[in-house]
């Protein structure tokens, strides 16, 4: 027999919560990304609030801006909302606009009343069971009902220990995962180090890192003037120009103008002061030009933003990671991030917002490369202890003409002017020196060449 609902349905839902929170997606862009991001179309109770929440998400992975108008178009175009009080409804929900400062408020209640009805729907599960058969097994029946429990009352589902079979079973899928693929590239690539992440844009750095991988920040380091955004832009142009993945490039310093012409440097291979001059020939105006094409059609997006604070840097990753799927956000550089508080001290704001970057790359499922200041002796300017949230630090450190010339190692390699310090690897060996070449003029770098014996 079915077992009536206990509870009073208006104390299960809260259609004004629901049509708050979708009114907020239409406004602002701030709360769509918000809802997008912390609910589900079940969470809705009314079932066209679920189908107006689906429409909103839909339209706003296609890098269409959710609104009145648009949804109705939408709406059409699939033969939804033909009864004029489906209109009048959405009509009426729209009008219910709110500030999206406080869409995160309706937000929890409608993911409340979410839980609740989950809630309500265990307890008529088990009184059904009950009433319906004999329990022979008590034990085993309250610890099933435990294990549904837990999942509704967990702030995260998806939390789960593993066993030692689980971890064995994992282990042994991964391994033999890694032998079949580095196998099946050593013959048709010898000699090539397949990777679990994004390319670093170094092959040396490949070889020990095994790629950028999803989750891990990586930090890396360089006094004023000695590298930093080249190399940013250096691994924008291994990951998004050479493989096409999409990236996006936080910057705090540059105009789009000067980002645009470094790129015409970095592509052309032709000096950058003389792009800027606009002192070319037809031959080198031609490659900047071609270079251009390429930047055309690979998955750099750039973001100018000198007000940068570490609650826009999340709201723009989740906006980019749903409407173009990025695998890496670069931001560059932490120390101009706007400061929340006046309160802490310049070290804790940094650490604040570095942690902040590694539970966004978690979350997202993407790799985060922050850029920071060091000091004139090589130290992390302003916060020590971001070194311990990081996954990959890097040290860009220029070498001496002293060094060179008493280096007996660095006499091995041609043009070699500063190293790429791995100071620290949580997957694999740090402490490690790689000699590079950084022109400065052209603002491109590589792994030092050996010398031929």
């Amino acid at each position: 027999m079915a077992v009536r609902r206990f509870v009073p349905e208006e104390r299960l839902s809260d259609l004004e919560s629901e049509r708050r929170v979708i009114s907020a997606m239409l406004h602002s862009e701030e709360a769509c990304i918000e809802a997008y991001d912390s609910l589900k179309m079940q969470d809705f109770y009314h079932p066209k609030h679920q189908v107006v929440f689906e429409l909103v998400c839909s339209l706003y992975e296609q890098e269409i801006r959710p609104t009145y108008v648009e949804l109705l178009k939408e709406a059409h175009k699939l033969n939804l909302f033909r009864d004029p009080r489906d209109i009048e409804e959405l009509k009426y929900i729209v009008e219910h606009f709110i500030d999206d400062e406080n869409v995160r408020y309706w937000i929890k209640r409608v993911r409340d009343k979410s839980r609740l009805r989950k809630f309500e729907a265990f307890l008529r599960h088990y009184y059904q069971v009950l009433i319906e058969r004999e329990v022979d097994d008590v034990e085993q029946l309250l610890m099933e009902a435990e294990g549904d429990l837990t999942n509704i009352t967990a702030l995260e589902v998806d939390d789960k220990v593993d066993t030692p079979y689980d971890l064995a079973s994992l282990g042994y899928q991964e391994v033999e995962r890694r032998f079949l693929r580095y196998k099946e590239i050593q013959e048709k690539h010898r000699g090539v180090i397949p990777l679990d992440g994004l390319t670093t844009g170094f092959d040396t750095l490949n070889h020990i890192t095994l790629g950028y991988k999803p989750g891990d920040l990586i930090i890396v380091g360089a006094q004023t003037g000695h590298g930093k955004t080249a190399f940013a832009l250096h691994t924008a142009l291994a990951v998004a120009v050479r493989q096409h993945h999409n990236i996006l490039y936080l910057n705090t310093e540059m105009s789009r103008v000067q980002i645009a012409l470094r790129w015409g440097s970095i592509l052309s291979n032709i000096e950058q002061d003389l792009i800027r001059r606009g002192d070319l020939t037809e031959s080198q105006l031609s490659r900047v030009l071609q270079g251009y094409s390429l930047l055309r059609e690979s998955g750099f997006y750039s973001y100018p933003c000198p007000n940068l604070t570490p609650e826009k840097t999340i709201s723009i990753a989740r906006k980019f990671k749903v409407q173009h799927d990025i695998k890496l956000m670069i931001l560059d550089y932490v120390g101009r991030m706007d400061k929340i508080t006046n309160n802490l001290a310049e070290w804790q704001v940094l650490e604040q917002i570095v942690k902040a970057q590694k539970m966004l790359a978690q979350n997202l499922n993407i790799a985060v490369m922050c850029l920071v200041q060091l000091n004139e002796d090589g130290t992390l300017q302003g916060a020590r202890r971001m070194k311990n949230e990081c996954d990959l630090m890097l040290k860009l450190l220029p070498i001496s003409r002293e060094e060179m010339e008493e280096n007996e190692e660095l006499k091995k390699y041609k043009r070699a002017n500063y190293y790429l310090y791995i100071d620290k690897n949580r997957d694999g060996i740090g402490g490690v020196y790689i000699p590079i070449y950084f022109d400065k003029a052209r603002q491109t770098m590589h792994d030092a060449e050996r010398v031929s014996l």
